[in-house]
């Protein structure tokens, strides 16, 4: 009886180098035939490796006469009738796997993202300026500086938000800011933005959401929205009612 580990030398010096790693073939089942090497070896090369063999009658009585046992016949039947093993499949690529938390607007065909600004919070005689019915308690106000913002959007647009792990879309707030002569603001209340019943203190915008992605939506707004500037606040930030902390907001500025 052959040592095994003299098999496994044979066979690995066999697929390597006599075969080239090439898939097996009547040659490749004579050669190991005439080698003398054993027919279980044979039957695992032929069970085990890539192979295709001609088993016309003409082939089979020439290998027969070439020393092929009728059990080596019968695997490399086998293997011609297998089914080729159906190849893994791929697993669908995440379009949005490398883009990060934020909120994005298309351009030319691509998502770009939305530049954030730093949002102050006030508390006070700012809001009594800017709205009518002046302060109420648990009142906060948005402060961002400029009278505008940076990025400039023309309709119609067309808004992505990759949210944080367990938030969504509609776990930010947007919001239409009020210009001032150098600052844009916002009102807010203790835990969200303040809805008015109407007038230029209805600050809050609603939008519906459509997820596309694990986290990612796109925004579908209610109505047309105004030219002017705008923001997205995200998950917790109108929570903050501290006079003089920051946060952070992505803004644009909708043309005519």
């Amino acid at each position: 009886m052959r040592k095994f580990s003299l098999v496994a030398v044979v066979l690995i010096s066999l697929s390597l180098v006599a075969f080239g790693q090439e898939a097996l073939n009547n040659a490749s089942i004579v050669k190991m035939t005439k080698a003398g090497l054993g027919e279980d070896l044979v039957v695992s090369m032929v069970q085990n490796q890539p192979g295709h063999y001609d088993l016309s009658p003409d082939s089979l009585v020439s290998l027969k006469s070439d020393g092929v046992s009728e059990r080596i016949l019968a695997a490399m039947a086998a293997k011609n009738a297998a089914p080729a093993a159906p190849a893994a499949a791929a697993k669908p690529a995440d379009a949005y796997d490398d883009m990060d938390i934020g909120v994005y607007c298309k351009v030319k065909g691509e998502w770009t993202e939305i530049k954030s600004e730093a949002v102050n919070w006030k508390t006070g005689g700012v809001a009594k300026s800017v709205f009518s019915n002046g302060i109420v308690k648990g009142d906060v106000n948005g402060h961002l500086n400029g009278k505008e913002s940076p990025t400039k959007l023309a309709t119609p647009l067309e808004i992505l938000i990759k949210a944080p792990e367990g938030s969504e879309a509609t776990d930010y707030q947007f919001v239409h800011l009020h210009v001032n002569s150098d600052n844009r603001e916002f009102r807010t209340k203790t835990g969200g933005v303040f809805h008015a019943t109407g007038g230029s203190t209805k600050d809050a915008v609603e939008f519906e959401q459509t997820k596309i992605g694990k986290h990612v939506y796109t925004v579908t707004f209610k109505g047309n929205l105004a030219a002017g500037d705008y923001a997205f606040l995200a998950p917790g930030l109108t929570n903050s009612t501290a006079s003089g902390s920051t946060g952070k907001a992505y803004t644009f500025h909708l043309l005519e």
